[in-house]
């Protein structure tokens, strides 16, 4: 539950939802539950007075034989009248009364018709109806704080017939009884008692609060998903523009704060693009130009009279002249857009270590499973092909293996050299930057191959990481898992891996 928290914005909105439901109905739940045990009593007394009313009206209009089967046939589960011929002024002896009357079974039709008799009351002390389920409410009292003992005279808006009569509250959880003078001078009894349980959460609430409790979650869970799909978009674009890629502007549609959001990532996108265009281009104006002062010199410093001074010269224009076509060279890949597919990098370096060792290099390309990647092919394999190379000649030979972890995959290529000093290591990587101080470019390059690949590979969202092994350099590209359209692998990079080789040397060797 933790992880889901943790990880899932949906999962979040709903449960907030879900805590605030249940905030909800508890906070209504302390409110209501004594004004609602208040509501039932009231509707409970309006319906007893109302019926006892109906009752008294029926018995004045009856002959006298009848007046006993009616009164048994307008019982309920929890009401009971009966007519005795004087006041019930012994409150006590009443309710001893309506306690036996309310004991007593209900009669069936067959009892009312005559064909059976009426079954007896138990002969020990009668107890109250069983209660049926309900809403419990605190017993009555009066003004003062003491519990109804004595009879009292119902006010006219709360009877409906025009004689008076008495009421009183007889027992706990509602018991009431009522007593109405009839034109023959005797008096209609009616007893109530109905136990009401002390909760609002019956089968039925429960109910109601489960399928609420479904709805707020699809709803919640609904809006979570549509808020955070345009937030995966954004998620998913910058990581392919971390990557380099060309991303289509995201749509700028929603609701303001989405849309404001795409608004500035389109726009900061177009801003890294012109930036990144501007600087290249001005790179390019800058080796460009140079070229034509580099060949003015070179011709001047041929008509230098001085053997040695002459040669010096010439190399040093000739070192200029290969830096500034580096720096081109740099320039043009940089502006060339290459599209991003799938390829089988295994295939890729494979093929790259075969056609290295077809030119007389030693090298050893451990054989591994296929691994699908989504790059930009040529540059990342020109950047794998700088780092061969520097193996190659500066540690005679080159040992290259690609290996999967849980967080990327490595491309590893060892050698057999000096290694690096540690305080150079992050220094070998800056631009013209070499570790031969001779500039001789037989034994060293211009010093842009490690900056190049580097970049390379940080356009792809990985590094270039070196340490020394004791017996040699190994550098590490590690790439980042990319996610990738199912799409078939494109077949660039993948070259027919030959079975056998003519220069032992560079023979596969199988995977450790």
């Amino acid at each position: 539950m933790i992880g889901m928290w943790n990880r899932s914005l949906t999962a979040r909105f709903v449960a907030v939802m879900l805590l605030a439901l249940a905030v909800s109905q508890g906070i209504s739940f302390l409110l209501f539950t004594d004004e609602m045990g208040g509501v039932l009593l009231r509707a409970a007394k309006a319906e007893f007075l109302s019926r006892s009313a109906s009752v008294a009206q029926v018995i004045e209009t009856t002959p006298p034989a009848v007046q006993h089967d009616i009164l048994r046939a307008s019982g309920t589960g929890y009401t009971r009248f009966w007519v005795s011929p004087t006041f019930p002024g012994d409150l006590e002896s009443w309710r001893q009364e309506a306690k036996r009357k309310l004991a007593e079974p209900l009669p069936t039709l067959a009892n009312l018709a005559g064909t059976e008799p009426l079954p007896r009351a138990e002969a020990s002390p009668p107890a109250l109806l069983p209660q049926p389920a309900g809403l419990a409410v605190a017993s009555p009292v009066t003004a003062s704080g003491a519990p109804y003992s004595t009879w009292l005279d119902l006010p006219a808006h709360a009877w409906p017939l025009s004689r008076a009569a008495k009421f009183v509250y007889w027992g706990d959880g509602g018991a009431m009884g009522l007593a109405v003078q009839l034109k023959d001078g005797s008096w209609l009894n009616s007893a109530f008692s109905k136990k009401m349980a002390n909760s609002m959460w019956t089968a039925r609430s429960l109910i109601s609060l489960a399928v609420t409790a479904i709805v707020l979650s699809l709803c919640a869970a609904f809006i979570a998903r549509t808020m955070t799909k345009p937030m995966r978009r954004l998620a998913a674009a910058a990581e392919a523009l971390g990557r380099g890629e060309s991303v289509a502007p995201l749509s700028e549609r929603g609701p303001d704060d989405l849309r404001h959001t795409a608004v500035a990532f389109n726009l900061m996108q177009s801003r890294l693009q012109r930036f990144v265009e501007d600087r290249t281009r001005m790179l390019a104006a800058i080796g460009h130009d140079l070229r034509t002062p580099i060949t003015s010199l070179r011709l001047r410093a041929e008509f230098v009279a001085d053997d040695e001074t002459r040669e010096k010269m010439l190399d040093t224009l000739d070192e200029l002249r290969a830096m500034t076509e580096a720096t081109l060279a740099f320039s043009r890949e940089q502006a060339t857009e290459e599209v991003t597919r799938n390829v089988d990098l295994t295939a890729l370096v494979g093929s790259l270590c075969d056609d290295l060792v077809e030119l007389g290099h030693e090298i050893v390309c451990a054989e591994g499973p296929k691994i699908s990647y989504r790059c930009r092919p040529d540059a990342l394999k020109r950047a794998v092909r700088n780092l061969v190379e520097n193996a190659v000649r500066y540690g005679e030979r080159a040992r290259v293996c690609l290996r999967t972890t849980p967080q990327a995959i490595e491309i590893v290529i060892e050698d057999d050299g000096p290694g690096i000093a540690p305080d150079f290591i992050e220094r070998a990587f800056e631009p013209f930057f070499r570790m031969e101080h001779s500039r001789n470019r037989e034994t060293g390059g211009i010093g842009l191959g490690l900056s190049i690949s580097r970049n390379m590979v940080r356009h792809h969202g990985g590094d270039i990481i070196l340490a020394n092994t004791g017996q040699g350099l190994r550098a590490t590209i590690s790439l980042p898992y990319a996610e990738m359209p199912a799409a078939d692998v494109s077949g660039t990079g993948r070259r027919a891996r030959r079975s056998s080789l003519s220069i032992g040397a560079g023979r596969r060797a199988p995977a450790e």
